[in-house]
């Protein structure tokens, strides 16, 4: 009768040796040179620790209603005409306030709760002598981060746009863009940037100035700038027409950089640690089992069988 092999295992064979023996120092040289050295190629190769990670986040805006705006006329004029929602910087003004017609109204694209977009327009009346060469104007806005840390800063859009020759109306289409010089936290409460962007109850002119709010506003590590506005400037106004500005501002999806957490952190070197070790973990392997079959250390050699085999082996 044919015989078929049915079942088989493995016979595992083990060696014996002193604790202070040299099999006991070479499994120890072994065990450090498998498990260490994985450790420095994954930090030398860089980017072990993850210092900076990103993810993607529809921002939540709301423009504040709050305008200043410096018309540029020619010098035969007085120069510029200005006016804002702000009456301290109003009642600085004098001769050059010019009081415009402002509507606007955000909208809500994919009803998802969170605005999209800012539809602004502002008519400002002009005399018939009086021709607009350039616009300075500043939008204020709320904006709110909550997928991470919850970030909340008020924040501004700033165009200025000249051009040389009188103009009729200024067009504009952009993007309100997160720009960052710091990754924000992964978790908790950021406010440090929640104060207003200009300080509307100062009564001193000083706090108007645009070189002075553009310079402090710059020295935030986290701000906002309108990205490819694309101004289009129209020439022919009518005598008794007033000069607009149409804006629409959208509110993109930002990639978000932050600061990762210690387990996520752990997380992303663990995988770097193990991918290398499993390769020092087979190499050292092999070198122990041709270490002890050729007895290059002094061992016992020790073969462990099944106890159903031991108790036959001893009936027999």
């Amino acid at each position: 009768m044919a015989l078929y092999e049915l079942f088989s295992h493995p016979a595992e064979r083990g060696y014996r040796a002193g604790l202070c023996s040299k099999a006991a120092l070479f499994l120890l040289l072994a065990a450090a040179l498998t498990y260490i050295p994985p450790l420095l190629v994954a930090y030398r190769s860089h980017g072990f620790w993850l210092k900076r990670s990103s993810y993607e986040e529809q921002p939540t805006v709301r423009f504040q209603h709050q305008v200043l705006l410096v018309a540029l006329l020619g010098p035969e004029h007085g120069g510029f005409l200005a006016w804002s929602t702000f009456p301290a910087f109003n009642r600085l003004q004098g001769d050059h306030l010019r009081v415009p017609l402002v509507s606007s109204r955000e909208e809500d694209r994919n009803q998802d709760g969170k605005m999209d977009m800012l539809h602004l327009k502002l008519e400002l009346p002009l005399q018939p002598t009086e021709h607009v060469l350039g616009v300075q104007l500043i939008l204020t806005f709320s904006y709110q981060l909550h997928r991470m840390s919850t970030f909340v800063m008020q924040s501004m859009a700033f165009l200025q746009s000249s051009f040389a020759v009188p103009g009729s109306q200024l067009y504009v289409n952009g993007d309100l863009r997160l720009q960052q010089k710091q990754p924000l936290g992964y978790s908790g409460l950021d406010v440090r940037y929640n104060v207003s962007v200009i300080n509307g109850t100062s009564p001193f002119a000083y706090d108007y100035d645009l070189t002075h709010i553009v310079a402090a506003y710059q020295e935030r590590n986290v701000t906002t700038v309108l990205n490819d506005a694309n101004p289009i400037w129209l020439v022919g106004r009518a005598a008794e027409a007033p000069f607009v500005i149409n804006a629409v501002i959208r509110y993109p999806v930002e990639v978000i950089s932050y600061q990762p957490g210690f387990w996520e952190m752990v997380k992303f070197a663990w995988v770097q640690y193990v991918s290398i070790l499993l390769i020092f973990l087979w190499v050292f392997k092999r070198i122990k089992i041709f270490v002890f079959q050729n007895q290059v250390v002094t061992t016992i050699p020790v073969t462990a069988m099944p106890p159903g085999e031991v108790y036959k082996e001893h009936l027999s």
